[in-house]
């Protein structure tokens, strides 16, 4: 979660200096570190390479927490969003509007919250 956190921080202060594929970049990876974090204290029965990949990580993600129902399916949505914004902002040569980027930034804010609330317990190992 702590790469999560400061990929956040990235994202807010990449955001703050017009930036808005960074911006994206970074809001995306908050995301994506939040959610192998999360797959890892939920313990869920998957291969480990099946991580390793964006689309693997995004569908381990939506089955067994999404799906299952112990993350939001909103969260889920929000997931896919940020990672569409990604692509755009990473590889194709378009420039992504600061509202875009500063969604991706409330989305990934939002979903980084909801991943630590749900998963206090096995963060804190209480």
């Amino acid at each position: 979660m702590d790469r999560a956190r400061r990929a956040l921080e990235s994202a807010k202060l990449l955001l703050a200096s017009g930036d808005t594929n960074g911006t994206c970049n970074r809001a995306y990876y908050a995301m994506f570190d939040a959610a192998r974090a999360a797959l890892a204290a939920a313990r869920t029965p998957i291969e480990s390479s099946a991580t390793k990949t964006h689309s693997g990580l995004i569908s381990a993600f939506s089955l067994h927490l999404v799906k299952a129902g112990r993350i939001p399916l909103d969260s889920g949505k929000a997931f896919n969003r940020v990672a569409e914004l990604r692509i755009i902002a990473d590889y194709l040569e378009r420039e992504i509007t600061k509202d875009d980027a500063r969604s991706a930034v409330e989305y990934a804010e939002s979903f980084v919250k909801t991943i630590e609330q749900e998963f206090s317990r096995e963060f804190t190992g209480r």
